[in-house]
């Protein structure tokens, strides 16, 4: 399979393009800096907030994903990261590429029907925006209706570098715990599970989670 991946060098992006590119997959990895995350992979420079770009790197591919993460400059993400995303989903929509993967947040994860756990009081406020950047992206995704296939993917409430287990549980809009309460998965096991998604197409225009 081609895939073009955009965000390819951060934590989570890296660890999608080694699995995807382990099962030998065609990955493009696409990011500011136009690094290769992955030894043999193909690197590319490239703006995502430019719609033009994002379909000329995406013709031909048999999906797109993003790995792109809200600006944490200190601005209120939530307006261009939108954009960034409105881009990519046009782009990918131009290039003639229905497939589309997203790496989401874990904010918007229903502690209960209707009830988001960035909406509770004590969720951290240093987080909000970002979760609230995320949560919009959802949003716009939800509103498509173009016969774009679209997949968001949202990791646990901590997700950080770790082992590749191979072993978690996939879920739906219901934010996962253990049986301690905990919210938690590594960034590799979520590349499993982001990849298998890519293989399987198993949440079509939805929303699916995954913790431990």
């Amino acid at each position: 399979m081609k895939l073009v991946l955009f965000g390819a060098t951060g934590m989570v992006g890296s660890r999608i393009a080694t699995e995807a590119s382990a099962r030998g997959h065609l990955v493009t990895a696409v990011s500011r800096s136009g690094q290769s995350p992955v030894p043999g992979v193909t690197a590319t420079a490239a703006d995502v907030s430019d719609r033009a770009k994002v379909a000329e790197l995406a013709a031909g591919a048999d999906a797109v994903a993003s790995a792109c993460a809200p600006p944490r400059d200190g601005s209120d993400p939530r307006a261009p990261f939108l954009v960034l995303n409105q881009s990519l989903a046009e782009g990918t929509r131009a290039a003639g590429v229905r497939r589309l993967l997203v790496v989401g947040g874990a904010g918007s994860l229903e502690i209960a029907p209707g009830r988001a756990q960035a909406d509770q009081p004590g969720f951290p406020e240093a987080y909000l925006p970002e979760a609230r950047a995320h949560q919009d992206v959802l949003t716009y995704l939800r509103t498509l209706d173009d016969g774009l296939d679209w997949t968001y993917v949202s990791p646990a409430s901590e997700i950080a570098p770790g082992r590749r287990t191979g072993v978690f549980r996939v879920g739906g809009d219901e934010l996962l715990t253990d049986e301690h309460g905990n919210s938690r998965v590594s960034a590799e096991d979520y590349a499993v599970a982001f990849v298998d998604e890519l293989e399987k197409d198993a949440h079509p225009r939805a929303r699916m989670s995954v913790a431990y």
